[in-house]
């Protein structure tokens, strides 16, 4: 039998989502923002994230996929890569999780070939439970030790994204 556990609710996450967009602008005025959602996961964090930023950026997608279910496969498979001009621009890494940091250690290599001014990484959640690669997140919402977490953009098997709220799945 499948549970879900609250865990942030809808307004805790529109709070944090508010505070750490208000953050970002101020690091980055007069800079030339571009925000990078990490899909699937972070479309949901990424579409709130960029209308609480009050100043002009620009937003960018990239497609990487490392889980099959609830495991890391250990692989990382671009989906598709990103649109924009990165070449000097501030680069805004946008994860929905940072896991074991195996993918955006990647990500992180593969943007440095890109050539930007700047480049960090804003997530939704940093969880360490299972961080196997040291990484650094400049921006978190909430920090959680452990859980396997969906809503909000996070799912299981591509389920429980539409969720307003973030949830521990118990199986």
């Amino acid at each position: 039998m499948t549970t879900l556990v609250p865990m942030i609710s809808q307004e805790e996450i529109a709070q944090k989502v508010k505070k750490t967009g208000q953050q970002i602008s101020l690091d980055y005025e007069n800079k030339e923002l571009i925000l990078i959602g990490i899909l699937k996961g972070s479309f949901v964090f990424l579409a709130d994230l960029t209308r609480v930023i009050t100043i002009e950026h620009q937003v960018d997608l990239v497609g990487v996929s490392s889980y099959s279910g609830t495991s890391t496969t250990g692989i990382i498979k671009f989906t598709k890569e990103p649109d924009l001009e990165l070449k000097g621009k501030d680069i805004l890494l946008v994860e929905d999780i940072v896991d074991t940091g195996r993918t955006l250690s990647a990500l992180l290599k593969f943007f440095k070939t890109y050539e930007p001014r700047s480049m960090k990484v804003c997530t939704l959640i940093d969880k360490s439970e299972r961080r196997d690669v040291p990484v650094e997140v400049d921006y978190a919402c909430f920090h959680l030790d452990e859980g396997f977490i969906v809503g909000y953009g996070l799912d299981y098997d591509q389920k429980y994204r539409n969720l307003p709220a973030i949830f521990d799945l118990k199986l």
